[in-house]
């Protein structure tokens, strides 16, 4: 299989055709690797994740609007006739083989690795060894889930190779691509997903919006999910008439490293409100289950909150955590109709609140987000918004379709311009097919 054939499989499945000849250079990059070993038996896509509305909603029960992004992961592999699992980063060259390290891993190789020994337990005695090469487009460390979107694609190859799906565990707890994506979720952040027990991930706190906007998104769709556990809502086609475009801000997002942290704190904040419930009133699942049991909920949970005494959590730091998930909760649907109607008013005045929200509420904001946000709007945008986890990372904008390339280039330019960005990058972002195995290989 050539990098061209690749490519025009995703195109036909969805992908934005200006995307061809860059999907064919990553495929190309890295089946190169595997040259050696024999070439590449199989291929996949990884898209990166959109997150329209939704930030920091998942994993405490809350709603998100979503899709993949025409960014993403090309992963190539090849089977071996050992055990081994070994993995090469086409980019830089830099590989690594999983499960065996002693010392700990840092960066990627350590998601990897995560991956590779979570599945060794859960799926003990299927070992066959795979050689893999990756090869991105997506912007790393830029809130689009490169990490989750290495997960997916390592635990995808390994899935494959060792024919994970044709396995009684397997049957016993991941029945549909919604459970898939749950149990992924687990895997990144170590919680144990029904008969497969946990570990300890890598450290983040994060939920599963990630791994579903990567499985289930749909080409020219924005779909709104509810979370803990993952239950689809309803998709909205973007309308034809207009554009997505993302800019990254050029400053990291990362999870872990000295953003973990702060992260970690956020979801913390909601797994105390949940704690706060279940001390005073019948046990709740998640936080967003709490606050939809009843219309009395939500006054119910602001009065415990006020009457709080936990020494980490000062009344106005739970009171500000809430408000921004109930806040941020609300803006999906109302943004699922707003699509629906086609209406850029109102879209553009939910973006707006969503983006005062994060600033002041969550506070996971960093100074160049909130300018190319600002950005965004003078160059023209009637919609824009940073997403994902925050402290760094991008911001999407709406805009007409025609003006979509040329307010790419304006919008990072007027941003260089105020900002030392040279990471910062800005490029057209028609929602794309979700994960994707292409077979037929010679």
């Amino acid at each position: 299989m050539t990098g061209h054939e690749f490519a025009q499989r995703l195109v036909d499945e969805g992908l934005d055709p200006a995307e061809l000849p860059a999907k064919a250079a990553l495929y190309d990059r890295a089946a190169n690797v595997l040259a050696d070993a024999g070439g590449a038996s199989n291929a996949w896509w990884v898209p990166g994740r959109l997150e329209l509305f939704g930030k920091h909603t998942d994993y405490a029960g809350g709603r998100t609007l979503v899709s993949a992004v025409p960014r993403g992961f090309v992963f190539v592999s090849s089977p071996r006739t050992d055990d081994n699992i070994v993995v090469t980063d086409a980019g830089n060259g830099e590989h690594v083989g999983l499960g065996q390290a002693r010392l700990p891993l840092s960066g990627w190789r350590r998601y990897a690795d995560v991956v590779a020994r979570r599945l060794s337990r859960n799926f003990a005695g299927r070992s066959p060894g795979v050689t893999i090469a990756f090869a991105s487009d997506l912007p790393r460390a830029s809130g689009m889930s490169s990490s989750t979107a290495l997960v997916v694609g390592i635990a995808t190859a390994l899935i494959e190779r060792r024919e994970l799906s044709r396995t009684d565990v397997w049957r016993r707890d991941i029945r549909s691509l919604r459970d898939l994506a749950s149990y992924l979720a687990c895997v990144e952040n170590g919680s144990g997903f029904g008969h497969l027990a946990g570990d300890a991930g890598v450290g983040t706190h994060g939920g599963s919006e990630d791994h579903v906007a990567m499985l289930l998104g749909l080409p020219s769709h924005f779909s709104a999910y509810a979370f803990a556990p993952v239950r689809h809502i309803r998709d909205a086609r973007l309308p034809s008439e207009w554009r997505v475009v993302v800019a990254s801000s050029g400053v990291s997002a990362e999870k872990t490293g000295g953003s973990q942290a702060p992260y970690n704190h956020l979801a913390e904040g909601a797994r105390v409100l949940l704690q706060l419930w279940n001390e005073h009133e019948a046990r709740g699942e998640s936080l967003g289950a709490i606050l939809a049991s009843s219309t009395a909920a939500p006054d119910r949970m602001r009065e415990l909150v006020e009457r709080s005494a936990a020494a980490e959590w000062p009344v106005e730091h739970l009171q500000r955590r809430l408000r921004h998930f109930e806040n941020e909760d609300a803006c999906v649907l109302a943004a699922v109709r707003a699509l629906e109607e086609i209406d850029d008013a109102a879209l553009g005045e939910i973006s707006r609140m969503s983006q005062q929200n994060a600033e002041q509420l969550l506070r996971q904001q960093v100074p160049e987000t909130s300018a190319l946000a600002q950005e965004a709007r003078s160059c023209g945008a009637f919609a824009a918004c940073s997403f994902g986890a925050g402290f760094g990372g991008s911001v999407w904008a709406l805009v007409e379709r025609g003006r979509a390339e040329q307010f790419a280039s304006e919008w990072l330019a007027r941003y260089r311009q105020r900002h030392e960005a040279p990471r910062a990058v800005a490029f057209v972002a028609t929602p794309g097919p979700a994960v994707t195995h292409i077979r037929g290989f010679r």
